[in-house]
């Protein structure tokens, strides 16, 4: 057997990974060489989460954020970024129509916006869960204890967190108003609190090496993820990364196979920015491991507002045209659509 073979069969053994098997599959470069990683991900994805794809319809009700990521194109610091806040109608009729499309699942996000506090969110989930019965998932940032135990007991399902990066060095660097430790807390009592959990990372940050990224697969696999969110570092113009190089396709479609074999039941989406790198992207990541897609249900005159990274606003259309495009795009790869 040879070292390759030996590493992916350590990989899907219990306990946490190997980390010189990861930074030795994190290295390989020859597409050949990659081929028996990206079929055994594929394979572990069918035995274990089956050949459906799960959708998430997303809808992002605010772009105003409090923080000051280095990467980020909502950051508060972006002062060219006309900023929005949806009502409280305009979030529900959203989600009514992600209902009305078959998808049983929401994804309420936003950037860290303290306008919305406890009492307006848990208001805003119990009226979703009354109108619309939709899994719902938060996604707005480092909150206390008591808010998440809030808006669990308004009704929300599961809350998505990425960590960015697990390297400390790395996290302080690029997050000056925020700490590592916090985030790791709030991923802590999220998951005590019975939330289906999701953390995530970016992949081809600058600095970012292959033993930073097997310590963010380490990560994944210890905090007992759900979900994992994996895509690529695309710089924002508006931004101190603005002159930095884009992450690339292969070391993200890599990250994916090895959460994969690391995590054998988790959800990871075929993610927009791996789309803006590649038209095949989405494709690419469904046959590397990836299960969940998550198609977009702003409202378009709010949805080009949501400006993270350059390229993700440039395609507006209605959810039914994604979905449709979506259905037939599964359809010639062998996978189907759940909705």
């Amino acid at each position: 057997m040879d070292k390759i073979s030996e590493g992916l069969k350590r990989l899907q053994e219990p306990g946490l990974p190997n980390r010189e098997d990861l930074i030795a599959l994190l290295s390989l470069e020859d597409e050949k060489e990659l081929e028996p990683l990206f079929l055994a991900a594929d394979a572990l994805r069918k035995e274990s989460v089956g050949n459906v794809v799960h959708l998430r319809g997303i809808v992002e009700f605010s772009n105003y954020c409090e923080r000051n990521c280095l990467y980020c194109g909502l950051r508060q610091a972006n002062r060219q970024l006309t900023r929005y806040r949806m009502t409280d109608r305009e979030i529900v009729d959203a989600a009514l129509a992600v209902k009305a499309a078959n998808v049983a699942t929401l994804v309420l996000q936003s950037g860290e916006d303290s306008f919305y506090d406890t009492e307006k969110l848990c208001r805003l989930i119990e009226k979703i869960k009354a109108e619309t019965g939709l899994i719902t998932t938060l996604s707005i940032g480092e909150r206390p204890r008591e808010d998440y135990q809030s808006f669990r007991d308004a009704g929300a399902d599961r809350y998505l967190l990425k960590h960015e990066t697990a390297v400390p060095s790395l996290y302080r660097r690029f997050h000056p108003d925020s700490r590592r430790e916090n985030r790791l807390q709030c991923l802590k009592w999220l998951k005590e609190l019975n939330y289906e959990t999701g953390t995530g990372c970016m992949v081809g940050l600058p600095g970012q090496d292959n033993a930073a990224l097997a310590e963010d697969i380490l990560l994944i696999k210890s905090l007992d993820s759900d979900m994992a969110g994996i895509g690529p570092f695309l710089p924002h113009p508006q931004t101190p990364l603005a002159a930095c190089p884009s992450g690339e396709v292969l070391p993200v479609l890599k990250m994916l196979a090895l959460v994969r074999l690391a995590c054998p039941t988790i959800n990871m989406p075929a993610t927009t920015a791996l789309t803006v790198l590649h038209p095949e992207g989405r494709r690419k990541a469904l046959a590397a491991g990836a299960n969940v897609v998550m198609p977009d249900f702003t409202p378009p005159v709010y949805r080009r507002l949501y400006d993270l990274y350059p390229g993700r606003t440039a395609d507006i259309e209605e959810p039914s045209a994604i979905l449709k495009k979506l259905e037939e795009e599964l359809n010639d790869c062998g996978r189907t659509l759940w909705k």
